[in-house]
């Protein structure tokens, strides 16, 4: 009996110490989240200024012409992958793996991931990978957008595949983070776009130098490197508010072994003691 209690109170310190780490786990997974969701708001601005700017171009223009604006005969596809660069996040990176899975069915494709999660998993699967340069999502900032961008672009211009993708997690709220599948080149369909900015009275006449499809070539790197940086920030918030929960739900748990655990250790310890007062009492009778 005394051996049974030694292993309870064990278990129950064991128990203690996780919680303590869940616990501590979550609040960093809160000061982070707010931070992320902060700059995700932040960049939001730019990259929809530079899509207004693209379909400006584009609708304004008779004679516009782009590589960007194309459908492509190469039916390969390029993935941007972004992942985490840690577990304990509950289903995170699993099911943005399910939607890569999903969404490149059948496909030829190449990769370019992004989150040590994410190189890991293509590694594995002896994927096609571009680059794993950018396979810490941690350090990522405005400046690797733009040299993933331009990266892209560039392969993109030489034809080494005809399609990009962009597969992120998106932020919804605190509980509820989506995975997304977005294509993101060719924009094809940029010419069937509205131009919000524009009023239904008078329209603006734009020139543009050296020529419009000069200036619009030179947008596109710019504004995917929004786009990406914007899934970035997008995807480290929803990693942070998967991890949150996780951790949440795990210390909800280690409170609730606890209680359980003291529920056995008070019924071990009154066995013990009921069984030396009996063992007195018939002592104490055989004298």
């Amino acid at each position: 009996m005394a051996g049974n209690m030694k292993a309870v109170k064990l278990r129950i310190k064991s128990v203690q110490s996780t919680m303590q780490i869940t616990k501590a786990m979550e609040l960093v997974a809160s000061s982070k989240l707010r931070r992320a969701k902060e700059r995700s708001e932040k960049c939001r601005p730019y990259f929809d200024e530079l899509y207004s700017t693209l379909v400006n171009i584009a609708n304004s223009n008779t004679e516009f012409s782009s590589i960007y604006a194309k459908d492509n005969v190469n039916e390969k596809v390029c993935y941007v992958v972004i992942a985490g660069d840690r577990g304990l996040a509950g289903g995170y990176n699993s099911n943005l793996f399910k939607c890569f899975e999903a969404d490149a069915a059948g496909k030829e494709y190449s990769v370019l991931p992004i989150g040590k999660k994410a190189v890991e998993y293509f590694r594995h699967r002896k994927a096609d990978i571009l680059t794993e340069a950018f396979g810490e999502i941690a350090p990522i900032a405005v400046a690797d957008s733009f040299a993933i961008s331009n990266l892209v672009c560039e392969e993109f211009k030489k034809g080494s595949f005809g399609c990009v993708s962009l597969v992120y997690t998106q932020f919804i709220n605190i509980l509820s983070q989506v995975p997304h599948a977005v294509t993101t080149l060719p924009l094809a369909d940029i010419r069937h776009k509205k131009d919000e900015s524009e009023s239904g009275g008078v329209k603006n006449i734009i020139l543009y130098e050296p020529d419009s499809t000069e200036v619009f070539n030179t947008i596109v790197p710019e504004y995917l490197a929004g786009v990406i940086y914007g899934a970035i920030c997008d995807s480290v918030a929803s990693e942070q508010a998967a991890r949150r929960t996780a951790m949440d739900a795990a210390t909800s748990n280690a409170e609730e072994m606890i209680e359980q655990l003291n529920l056995h250790y008070n019924r071990a310890r009154q066995a013990s003691i009921t069984q030396e007062i009996t063992e007195i009492v018939g002592g104490a009778e055989g004298v």
